[in-house]
This record gives structure tokens, sequence and C-alpha cells, in this order.
């Protein structure tokens, strides 16, 4: 299975292991996933990172490097992914996790979120 994860469970993951939920982290641990982390993320950790915004200290250069050299798989953004994200319901406004949500279900991938709000939503997403 295709799992990724969204912004808050790759700082986790990267800084704060101990912070993983521990249904991320058995998933994250089995070895019969794909691991992906999307260029959206990316970008939302640097502007956020950037603005000196609480809990965003890191580096996202590093961070995607070390994933990628983690095993972890990057994925785009592209047009289909924004034409997904319109046709969501507006449960949540956040723009990073719409197209999150969006990217998993036009890719078949399942998205990990620790974010209440964005498990709400009908389709491939997974509170953990």
């Amino acid at each position: 299975m295709k799992l990724l994860l969204d912004s808050q469970l790759l700082v986790w993951g990267a800084s704060t292991p101990a912070y993983l939920p521990e249904a991320a982290a058995r998933l994250l641990e089995d070895g019969n996933h794909e691991l992906w982390f999307s260029a959206a993320s990316i970008w939302e950790l640097a502007v956020k990172s950037s603005r000196r915004k609480r809990g965003f200290d890191l580096d996202a250069a590093g961070l995607r490097a070390d994933l990628l050299d983690s095993g972890y798989s990057e994925i785009s953004i592209d047009g289909r992914h924004g034409i997904a994200s319109a046709a969501l319901p507006w449960l949540h406004r956040d723009p990073f996790d719409r197209i999150l949500l969006a990217q998993a279900i036009v890719e078949g991938m399942l998205l990990l979120t620790a974010d209440t709000l964005l498990a709400r939503y009908p389709g491939p997403v997974r509170q953990v």
C-alpha cells in the first residue's frame, strides 16, 4: 500500500519520533508499504520555517534529502491534484492539507494524518 504522510507526521518522524502516534510508527515500520511525501509538505514546512512559525524551525531541504535517503518517494503537484482539491467539500480550509488529500485520491494512496479535521473527509485518509 502507498502511504502518503502529512506534514506533521513528517516533522515528528524526522525531529521527534517519540511524538509519532503508535499506529503511525507501526505502519511506517511495516516493510510492505511504500512511503511517500508530497512536494506540498516540503513547501508548507519551508514557508512556515521562513516565517519563523513556532514548532517549524527546521531545514526543509535537509528534511527532503533525509526522506529520500531513507527510502521515501516524493510526489509532485500537478493539475489533476488541483482539480481534485476543488471538488472536496469545505470541511478544512488549509490548502496544503487539501492538496495532500487530493493527491491521495488521484494517486491511489492512503493519507496518514494526526489532524482530526482532515480525517473527517471521506476517502483515503486515516487518522493515526
